[in-house]
């Protein structure tokens, strides 16, 4: 089992042939009360957890949004878009099956965001990123990162798998910034940059 912070810099995943992130949030009302506030907590805030694959630093893939299978093999798989927040466990998840990794993608960016316009982090509470092995169908949690509930901004960047090789090394990044809301292009250039 591994054991993963942003500070221990990148871990080797040898021996992992199944690796998941999945964050998870709970609803909120934000500052209001009374009916309204109620309303708006059922309703809840719509995240999303978005997988870009990377071939030399320029995005080619996404999973995510309106993508479950960008590589159509199973190889890089998002669950579904979870628009409330409610429910237990993990929201949304992105697995990755490391075998089935094309060889040109040499890396892969983990970013969760506030993308559509109209939800917020302001408008969730506990936002939890959790890092799994998932090898040989267990699932082994292996890190827990939690973002600040200060940040004004609407993305982070958890996670990076990055290609060594024929090896793979993950490196949390836990590291938030602006994306314009609903524009595809800047959430990939925020990737990019990571």
């Amino acid at each position: 089992m591994l054991t993963l912070t942003k500070e221990t810099g990148p871990a080797d995943l040898d021996g992992v042939t199944h690796l998941s992130i999945g964050v998870s949030w709970d609803p909120t009302a934000g500052a209001s009360g009374g009916v309204l506030g109620k309303l708006r907590q059922k309703k809840g805030t719509d995240l999303d957890l978005i997988a870009i694959a990377m071939h030399n630093g320029d995005p080619v893939r996404m999973a995510g949004l309106d993508s479950l299978d960008p590589m159509g093999n199973g190889s890089l798989v998002h669950s579904g878009d979870n628009q409330s927040g409610h429910g237990d466990g993990d929201d949304e998840t992105v697995t990755v099956e490391f075998a089935g990794i094309p060889a040109h993608i040499s890396s892969i960016v983990f970013v969760a965001a506030a993308y559509k316009k109209g939800s917020s982090f302001q408008k969730a509470r506990n936002i939890s990123f959790k890092v799994y092995d998932a090898t040989g169908g267990s699932v082994d949690q292996v890190a827990d990162i939690w973002p600040s509930m200060l940040t004004e901004d609407n993305a982070c960047a958890v996670a990076k798998a990055e290609r060594v090789g024929n090896a793979w090394k993950l490196q949390v990044i836990n590291t938030t910034g602006k994306v314009k809301q609903g524009d595809e292009p800047a959430l990939m250039r925020f990737a990019v940059s990571k």
